[in-house]
């Protein structure tokens, strides 16, 4: 398959082909596909796959350059999110698909702009109109429903990706990757996840509620298929915050927390208060919602806000913010690997963390311990390191 280009136009030329002549993982519907489109599209066919396998109910993903921002099962919408994304706040949504792409990408609307969508089950024509309402490159799913394809294919001047994974696609046992001259091998992670990865319960609640087995296990999927170091914060089936790529842990909490926080504070009142004219597009709309609830607006930016309202818009103050802060509780969050110090749930309980799953084994493993212990965090060791570079 001859691609557009690599990671950048000037890598060309590019191509992919299957390591087993003919196994073809996926196949094109509709466009042309770039390096990075195909790796999004690999990476979060994978995770939504996978995902829905542990967990038994359709998942959707939001990738953006080969990491999450959004991840989340169907489930209920609230009605000023279904509201933003064209849908009757009173009737909800009516398929599960379209429930789990609007709740992923939700998670962080500003990372999901121009992102790769990722499902679990069949395109139907619900989630095909939500997709051409929002500013996506393109999707995999395991099929597509009849005009689905044709739908999608407008979109973007006829460049929309439309990817058809193959969900009896076996890869090979080995992984190889060249660079620089070298190639490197490794088996492929193939270790399945369930519930018995949760039963050693270090501190807590035993048994776990299976409202936060259930997060935990998302959590655990999520962190395996971002960019490590990686955790991840969920609740009722959905990410809320993930923080991926950083070279120190904590530094992946405090953004996972932060942005945690923010979807928090986009239900702030005076935030949800604002009314915006109607040349306002919808992307500009919540992005002046985060930028809102991130708290730190520049003075240029003040100044365009208060060109995009119709009537002046007030912001919480520190005081609402921090009560309103407190209200977010019962967060799961889980970590690809160990958590090496107790400043990392000291952070996590800041943002209303009250299951952990990591895998343990860090040499101060009995301070993170203590730490959950003194916070009231239900603490879980896997024994799985999910690392991905």
């Amino acid at each position: 398959m001859e691609l557009r280009y690599g990671l950048n136009p000037q890598q060309q030329p590019a191509s992919a082909e299957p390591v087993t002549p003919g196994a073809w993982p996926l196949r094109v519907l509709n466009g042309a596909p770039s390096y990075l489109n195909l790796l999004d599209a690999l990476a979060g066919w994978r995770l939504v796959r996978e995902t829905a396998e542990a967990l038994g109910r359709p998942v959707a993903a939001s990738f953006k350059h080969v990491s999450p921002a959004g991840v989340a099962l169907a489930g209920p919408v609230d009605g000023p999110t279904a509201a933003f994304y064209g849908f009757d706040p009173a009737g909800g949504i009516s398929g599960p698909l379209a429930s789990a792409y609007v709740r992923a990408r939700d998670a962080d609307p500003k990372a999901s702009y121009g992102d790769f969508a990722a499902v679990s089950h069949p395109v139907d024509a619900e989630l095909a109109a939500l997709l051409a309402r929002v500013v996506c490159d393109g999707i995999v799913a395991p099929g597509f429903e009849a005009g689905t394809v044709a739908a999608l294919s407008t979109k973007k001047r006829g460049r929309f990706l439309v990817l058809e994974a193959d969900p009896a696609h076996v890869p090979p046992a080995l992984e190889h990757r060249e660079l620089y001259g070298l190639r490197l091998t490794q088996a492929r992670d193939d270790v399945l996840l369930t519930p018995a990865l949760l039963a050693d319960v270090v501190c807590g609640e035993q048994p776990l509620p299976a409202a936060a087995a259930e997060d935990l296990l998302l959590g655990l999927a999520v962190v395996r298929h971002s960019r490590s170091n990686a955790v991840c914060c969920v609740r009722d089936g959905m990410t809320l915050g993930i923080g991926a790529g950083q070279q120190s842990r904590v530094d992946c909490v405090k953004l996972a927390g932060a942005k945690a926080a923010t979807w928090w504070l986009r239900r702030h009142p005076a935030v949800q208060a604002m009314e915006f004219g109607a040349a306002v597009r919808r992307q500009e709309r919540v992005g002046w919602q985060v930028r809102v609830a991130e708290g730190d607006l520049t003075r240029h930016e003040r100044a365009r806000l208060a060109e995009a309202l119709t009537v002046p818009g007030t912001e919480p103050t520190a005081e609402q913010r921090r009560e309103w802060a407190a209200r977010l509780t019962g967060l799961a969050f889980a970590s690809d690997g160990a958590l090496p110090l107790r400043d990392n749930v000291d952070h996590a309980a800041r943002y209303g963390v009250r299951w952990i799953a990591e895998p343990g084994g860090s040499l101060r493993s009995a301070e993170v311990a203590e730490a959950c212990r003194e916070h009231g965090i239900t603490l879980v060791r896997t024994g799985l390191r999910l690392l991905q570079h």
